[in-house]
């Protein structure tokens, strides 16, 4: 139970790196663009965590699976607008690749997460 704590407390770290990450990136953004693709971006990235948290904070596995569920959805939803950030040159090739290995690396450890309360 530690050792799934402290990966835990390490993926939430990541996510909210990310999210932060995210808004870094989002401000230099064209402003025609701040209710659509800043605004959709800022909201899936956010998704991500608050719904980790959110999930994990009601205790009980299938509703965490749901949860956890969402902020994957909101995860893979919020890496395409990087990539479509990027192909709009709102975004150098370099952020585009920090903030598309970060959002790997949160997707395989929740993926992870998943995996293993399915079992339970």
């Amino acid at each position: 139970m530690e050792g799934e704590l402290k990966f835990q407390d390490n993926l939430k770290l990541k996510m909210d790196k990310y999210v932060n990450l995210v808004y870094k990136l989002t401000k230099k953004f064209p402003k025609d663009e701040l209710f659509g693709v800043t605004s959709q971006l800022r909201r899936a990235a956010l998704s991500v965590i608050l719904n980790f948290i959110e999930g994990y904070a009601r205790g009980r596995n299938k509703v965490y699976l749901q949860f956890l569920d969402i902020s994957y959805g909101s995860l893979k939803e919020s890496k395409y607008l990087i990539y479509f950030s990027w192909k709009q040159n709102y975004i150098s090739e370099e952020e585009y690749k920090e903030a598309n290995n970060l959002a790997e690396e949160i997707g395989r450890m929740l993926w992870r997460i998943m995996e293993s309360r399915r079992e339970q």
